[in-house]
């Protein structure tokens, strides 16, 4: 397996479709349904994460996985069904098992986002451990 290193760059790409759009989300969040039928931001991050994710899957060692520690990135131009979008990432900083990712999303037209967006590598059966342990400790 190849060592993870900084400069590591990935590239992926979706087609914005109905089920991506602000008045698409879950009615959980309501009161979204008037709004503009544009790629939702929330999306967006997920997107985000999804791509650092791919990037990092060849280099996970056993049991091995990444976790999102922050995102800061801005979403500046609307993005319309049919319309692809591709985020390409690249690892900028790589400190133990913290990295930093710089991030670009482009539409068929425009620049999009731009940020940064931060991960750390765990032990999953040790975070899922303390997830139990949490949970665990709240009151029903």
């Amino acid at each position: 397996m190849a060592e993870l290193q900084v400069g590591l760059k990935h590239r992926e790409s979706i087609k914005i479709d109905q089920s991506l759009l602000v008045p698409a989300l879950p009615p959980i969040f309501s009161g979204m349904d008037d709004m503009p039928p544009v790629f939702a931001t929330c999306y967006l991050v997920s997107f985000t994460e999804w791509t650092c994710i791919q990037a990092l899957k060849p280099y996970y060692l056993p049991g091995q996985r990444s976790v999102g520690t922050y995102l800061s990135i801005n979403h500046t131009a609307a993005s319309t069904p049919g319309m692809t979008v591709t985020i390409e990432v690249e690892l900028v900083e790589l400190k133990g098992r913290l990295m930093q990712f710089k991030v670009t999303a482009r539409d068929d037209k425009d620049i999009i986002s731009e940020g940064t967006h931060g991960r750390a590598l765990i032990d999953l059966a040790q975070f899922m451990a303390k997830v139990a342990e949490k949970a665990a400790g709240i009151q029903s």
